[in-house]
């Protein structure tokens, strides 16, 4: 599987803070970062001052941050969310030369687009972008943004939250596919989605909005819905499960929530479907092998 792939880790290591010094010491990485000096400065003084293996809650100070890796778990760039008002503003950098022209930045943006207006809530996302960064404006267009305002020194690029739920629709990240949803389980989950409590519920919101929604007469039956029952092959081992509620999930019995990184994961795909998922710890390949069982298929709908 050769499509980009882009996770964005909330966790901050010492490990991390060293390779981020290594990244902002290459010119061609800094070149059209603004505050880079400011940046460099500051990781070498708490790499310096401080000896704890995670360094989380020193990057988040005045905003979010989050190391960006590929699908071999591999720290490949950084991005930051900065929540001004209802407004969010992201910046990138992709942080070794080898890895640009991979799509690797389309691919970030498009997990910082999940965290800005899911997990964030912001009403706008804005972009500001050296007017030589072409790069980079190539792949903030491709991702939908349009730009908003420029000076010679800056130009400010934005996508509101209604676009970016139109972008859902009409596109899948290029390293998915689309999924399928029925009325029935959209309501549902959208209720859950309301009251659930977990820092990646997000997820499930957005794979909830991104699906395409069926009439469960009409949903196939190759595709897993809630309560279906399907044989996976995660990474190189085959598991048998069962898509449920949280009140039902029973790790044991094979029963995962839907909640649950896998869970949320194999929501609306169909058989053959194959695709790169980050759960908490590392990121892991996903196919589905077969669907053994399928409720709508069944005649047995779920109020």
């Amino acid at each position: 599987m050769n499509k980009p792939f882009v996770s964005l880790c909330p966790e901050i290591t010492r490990a991390n803070a060293l390779t981020l010094m290594d990244w902002l010491e290459d010119e061609a990485v800094t070149r059209y970062l603004s505050d880079s000096r400011h940046v460099s400065r500051f990781i070498e003084q708490v790499i310096g001052r401080v000896q704890f293996p995670v360094l989380t809650h020193l990057f988040n100070q005045g905003g979010r941050f989050f190391m960006a890796y590929d699908r071999h778990d591999v720290p490949v760039g950084f991005v930051r969310l900065v929540k001004n008002g209802r407004d969010c503003e992201m910046v990138l950098v992709i942080g070794q030369r080898d890895n640009w022209g991979r799509r690797l930045g389309t691919s970030a943006i498009r997990e910082g687009m999940k965290l800005a207006f899911f997990d964030m809530r912001a009403d706008k996302l804005i972009a500001k972008i050296h007017p030589d960064n072409a790069r980079s404006l190539q792949a903030f267009l491709h991702s939908g943004f349009v730009l908003e305002s420029e000076t010679p020194a800056m130009k400010s690029l934005a996508l509101p939250a209604h676009r970016y739920l139109q972008l859902l629709h009409e596109s899948p990240p290029a390293h998915t596919s689309h999924i399928y949803i029925t009325e029935i389980d959209k309501a549902r989950l959208r209720s859950l989605i309301e009251v659930a409590m977990g820092a990646e519920i997000f997820e499930l919101e957005h794979e909830v909005e991104r699906a395409i929604v069926v009439d469960p007469v009409q949903v196939a039956q190759d595709v897993v819905t809630m309560n279906s029952k399907a044989l996976l092959e995660v990474d190189d081992e085959e598991v048998e499960v069962a898509l449920v509620y949280p009140e039902d999930a029973d790790d044991g019995a094979g029963k995962l929530s839907v909640c649950s990184g896998i869970g949320t994961a194999i929501l609306g795909y169909k058989e053959g479907d194959a695709f790169n998922w980050r759960i908490p710890d590392r990121t892991c390949h996903i196919r589905i092998r077969k669907v053994l069982y399928q409720p709508e298929a069944a005649g047995d709908f779920h109020l």
